[in-house]
């Protein structure tokens, strides 16, 4: 069993958290940029890709801030997280997005969000 190693990404996003949570929280709002189609029954989404299938559990949200999900399979302590973050000064609002990965897929995994997080910002119309 390899450890995974913990990686962190950040992406400023023209929304406001209150639109951005909805795109992350909700199966009808991640079908529209992180996969295919997502339903959910409680706490346990399942995530659809190309008739793939994987199911998550949901570990915890806090309204317009974050949700932190475990894949099912997973049989380490391993999440990803995805955190909206509001500049004090600014207001610019930042997707945080933390996640673990192989340690030779790292590069990969991080440009599959990056990819993942483009398709949200043409969902919300963000630059």
């Amino acid at each position: 069993m390899h450890n995974k190693e913990k990686f962190q990404l950040e992406f400023v996003i023209q929304a406001s958290p209150q639109l951005l949570y909805q795109y992350l929280s909700t199966p009808s709002g991640l079908s529209e940029w992180f996969a295919d189609n997502v339903n959910s029954r409680g706490e346990v989404f399942n995530f659809i890709w190309d008739g793939s299938e994987e199911e998550a559990r949901l570990l915890k949200r806090k309204s317009d801030e974050f949700v932190k999900f475990a894949w099912e399979e997973s049989d380490d302590d391993s999440y990803f997280e995805m955190k909206i973050i509001v500049d004090e000064i600014t207001k610019d609002v930042s997707l945080f997005i933390t996640d673990f990965a192989e340690e030779d897929e790292v590069e990969e995994a991080k440009l599959l969000w990056t990819n993942l997080v483009s398709d949200l910002k043409q969902v919300l119309g963000s630059k």
